[in-house]
């Protein structure tokens, strides 16, 4: 994964007080580039010290979505060549960039439109505002990948109500606007048809230190959130000590919503379950956003050092596109706990920070 991708995959602009981040790989629904990463952090670094800059503006080009997450073809063609070194910087790139958006002393406005995941909730959900429409679909979907959530979207599962973190991580469920906000993955909802007046509005208006207010003119209720009303039973099962006891939760309280659950459970990364479960449950007691992005970095080294099932996922689902992962191991009771014990003792060679 190099840096030598075209400079105008991210549009970059400032005037009248508002810098401008626009996403531009719509055809790829944004999927991040090394190169785009740096772009954006370079930008932040730059308007961090910048007077006339007092708030930033980050959105996605065409209607697809915001972001899609890493460009994990790109990471593919990285691991089958053995290139760990390469996808190494890539993250650790990445999640500096999670960390200076987290931590962005000037107010950085996200608009999460569409398809809004992974790598996409990293540049966005930790964002000072961040506002969905009724289009939007957020997810952390790495099980599905064969690894863990990560540009700090442990942190952010972690913190969400009950054990809605849990249950969102393990099975990759897909949140609505109504859903990420009640998960709180965000904090404003805007009518897709009212996002370009929203735009317009921080372009022209004289100031722009207080975004809330303006939004608060554009902002609507969604419907009632799905996962709100399935709060009992995911509670319930998600609470478990393990992913087994989980599976068996789930079991036992059947119907339509639990079976869903247990149907993607049944299609996860093994490992990646039992290192996800643990990962959630350390960073809710974690206390920054870097804590927790700092434990993903080391989750990440070690499935990419020393584990096959990355690769293998990103071939079955984006790849090949047979949806026929060979996961190792290949169940639950395959994943002896000292496996997952040394996910969490691994350390990189370069550290995060």
């Amino acid at each position: 994964m190099t840096a030598s991708e075209p400079s105008d995959q991210v549009l970059l602009s400032s005037s009248g007080g508002l810098g401008r981040i626009i996403l531009n790989r719509p055809r790829a629904i944004n999927a991040l580039t090394p190169a785009m990463i740096e772009q954006v952090s370079g930008a932040l670094g730059t308007w961090r010290t910048d007077p006339d800059v007092g708030l930033v503006l980050l959105t996605g080009e065409g209607e697809r979505g915001l972001c899609a997450g890493a460009d994990v073809r790109a990471l593919h063609r990285v691991l089958v060549d053995g290139e760990t070194e390469a996808a190494d910087a890539f993250f650790r790139t990445e999640y500096a960039t999670n960390a200076l958006i987290g931590e962005f002393a000037k107010p950085i406005v996200a608009v999460m439109h569409g398809v809004t995941m992974g790598g996409g909730i990293g540049v966005s959900g930790h964002a000072a505002v961040r506002v969905v429409t009724e289009t939007s679909q957020l997810a952390m979907p790495e099980t599905r990948l064969g690894f863990t959530p990560d540009a700090g979207g442990s942190w952010l599962l972690s913190r969400a109500p009950g054990r809605l973190g849990e249950y969102l991580a393990l099975t990759s469920d897909t949140m609505d606007a109504a859903d990420a906000l009640h998960c709180g993955f965000a904090d404003f909802f805007v009518p897709s048809e009212r996002v370009g007046d929203l735009v317009d509005a921080f372009e022209t208006r004289a100031d722009p230190q207080t975004p809330a207010e303006l939004i608060m003119l554009f902002d609507e209720t969604p419907e009632s959130s799905r996962l709100a009303r399935g709060h009992e039973w995911i509670d319930d099962a998600f609470a478990a000590d393990t992913v087994e006891e989980i599976v068996e939760r789930l079991r036992r309280i059947g119907g339509p919503r639990p079976e869903a659950a247990l149907e993607a459970l049944s299609a996860r990364a093994p490992l990646a379950l039992k290192v996800t479960l643990e990962a959630i449950r350390r960073a809710r007691g974690m206390s920054t956003l870097r804590d927790a992005l700092a434990q993903e970095y080391g989750l990440v080294s070690w499935f990419v050092s020393s584990r096959t099932d990355l690769s293998e996922g990103i071939r079955a689902q984006v790849v090949d596109k047979d949806f026929r992962p060979d996961w190792t191991p290949a169940t639950l009771a395959e994943v002896p706990q000292e496996l997952v014990a040394e996910a969490f003792a691994h350390r990189p060679t370069a550290p995060l920070w």
